[in-house]
C-alpha cells in the first residue's frame, strides 16, 4: 500500500479523469515492469522468460487530478494450447473494453514477427480506441539505432503518441502517466485512493511462488507449471500460514521441481517464503507440495479447476 490516502480524501475535483488502459505486447517486452513502476510496488511477477502473466491483473494508479486502472494483459502471441488461447482471449477482451490502449514494445530491437501480429490484431479490435506507444528498453538502445527503431516501431500503427520508456531505470515514465491522464475522460474515482491492485492474499501468493519456480527452472518446465493455495490463514499477528499445490504434466517435470535430495523445492519455498513475508508483514510457514496434471494446458476442465476460464462461445 501507498500513503495517497493521507495526501487526500476519496473526494475527486470536477475535472477528475479515469479510465482503463490495456497494456498490451508481445511476450517479454516489459509491460509488468512497467505496471509496477509507475505503482511504485510490485503487483505483478515479473521474469525473463515469455509468456509469465496469464490472466489479466488489476493496476489502480491514483492521484489528486486521476485514476488510472491498468490492465496488464498476457503477452499476445499465436497460441499452441487451450491455456494459449485462453491467455490471448483474456488480452483481446482488454483491448475491446478499453479507454485507452497502451503498447509496449522493445524499441532496443528492430521490430519482429510476433509486433506485426499484434498490429494486426490491435488494429482489428481498437474500433477508435486511441493508442499509445510504449517504446521501452530505451537504456539499450545506442544512438546509431535510436531513431531507425523509433521509426519503425511508430510505422506499425497508427497512433496518438509515441514515448521512449525505461521501465527498468524510470525514465519517461513519468511523462507517460501524464500524458495517459489527459488523454481520459472525465471520470470519478473506482477505487480507493490507497488500493493498488484487486487481487486478493491467495492470488498474490500462487504468483510469488510460480514467479520463483519460473526463475529456478529451464526449458518446458516454466510454461508447464501452475500453482494452487489449498490454504491462507493468518495463525496469529505474527505468523501467515500458506499451503500451496504446484502442478506439473508430466512425472519428469515434477522430479525436477523436487530436485536432488528436495534442494529445488526447498531454494524455490526459501525464496517464496522471503517474499511473502516482506508483503504480508509477518513470518510465512510455507508448506509446498508437486502433484501431475497430465496435459493440464491442454485440458480446458483441469483449467477451469486451476481458475483458466475459457468464455463460453
Amino acid at each position: 500500500m501507498n500513503d495517497l490516502d493521507t495526501v487526500f480524501d476519496d473526494s475527486w475535483p470536477e475535472d477528475h479523469r479515469s479510465g482503463v488502459v490495456a497494456v498490451v505486447g508481445r511476450p517479454n517486452v516489459g509491460k509488468s515492469t512497467l505496471i509496477n513502476r509507475i505503482l511504485r510496488q510490485k503487483i505483478a511477477i515479473v521474469t525473463p522468460k515469455p509468456q509469465t502473466t496469464r490472466r489479466q491483473q488489476l493496476g489502480i494508479y491514483t492521484e489528486e487530478r486521476g485514476q488510472i486502472l491498468f490492465t496488464d494483459t498476457p503477452g499476445l502471441h499465436r497460441p499452441h494450447h487451450k491455456l494459449g488461447e485462453y491467455m490471448v482471449l483474456a488480452a483481446e477482451e482488454a483491448l475491446k473494453d478499453a479507454d485507452l490502449i497502451l503498447w509496449v514494445l522493445d524499441v532496443s530491437v528492430e521490430p519482429q514477427e510476433g509486433d506485426r501480429h499484434i498490429a494486426e490484431t490491435v488494429s482489428r479490435l481498437r474500433g477508435e480506441t486511441p493508442v499509445f506507444l510504449a517504446l521501452n528498453k530505451a537504456d539499450l538502445l545506442d544512438s546509431a539505432h535510436r531513431q531507425p527503431h523509433v521509426d519503425a516501431y511508430a510505422a506499425l500503427i497508427p497512433h496518438e503518441q509515441a514515448a521512449l520508456v525505461s521501465a527498468l531505470e524510470g525514465s519517461g515514465v513519468d511523462e507517460l502517466v501524464n500524458d495517459i491522464l489527459q488523454r481520459l475522460p472525465l471520470g470519478p474515482r473506482y477505487f480507493p485512493a490507497d488500493q493498488v491492485s484487486e487481487v486478493n492474499q491467495r492470488f498474490v501468493a500462487a504468483e510469488v511462488i510460480r514467479e520463483k519456480i519460473i526463475l529456478n527452472t529451464e526449458e518446458e518446465i516454466p510454461y508447464s507449471v501452475a500453482v494452487e493455495v489449498d490454504e491462507f490463514k493468518e495463525r496469529s499477528e505474527r505468523l501467515s500460514y500458506i499451503n500451496a499445490i504446484i502442478y506439473v504434466e508430466r512425472d519428469t517435470q515434477k522430479g525436477i521441481i523436487i530436485g536432488k535430495s528436495g534442494e529445488m523445492i526447498k531454494r524455490i519455498g526459501t525464496q517464496a517464503r522471503a517474499e511473502l513475508a516482506d508483503m504480508l508483514g509477518t513470518q510465512v510457514y510455507l508448506d509446498l507440495h508437486v502433484k501431475v496434471l497430465k496435459n493440464w494446458r491442454s485440458d480446458e476442465a483441469l483449467m477451469r479447476r486451476l481458475g483458466y476460464r475459457l468464455p463460453k462461445e
